[in-house]
């Protein structure tokens, strides 16, 4: 089963004009992070919460989906609740 999982923008680094290459972000999973492509969220800004899959960004969430889509997915053994992501793998 694949899944989108929920992160919060920390930092964003801007493509070096190379051609198909998009920004790149730090995202912060609930305590793990990871650097993710932005190039199908250009308007994503520092702060913003997106849904990540595959290492990419496919969307701006709010923080209270986020929230949630997360609570849906520690309730469903899917995440863990007391650990991080990396922990966890």
């Amino acid at each position: 089963m694949c899944l989108a999982v929920p992160g919060k923008i920390l930092e964003i680094k801007q493509a070096d004009n190379a051609p198909g290459v998009g920004a790149t972000g730090m995202v912060d999973f609930q305590g793990s992070r990871m650097e993710v492509g932005l190039a199908f969220t250009p308007d994503a800004r520092v702060g913003d919460w997106v849904l990540v899959h595959a290492g990419f960004a496919l969307n701006v969430l709010d923080e209270a989906e986020a929230l949630e889509t997360w609570k849906y997915l520690q309730m469903a053994d899917v995440v863990p609740v007391d650990q991080s992501l990396n922990e966890s793998i």
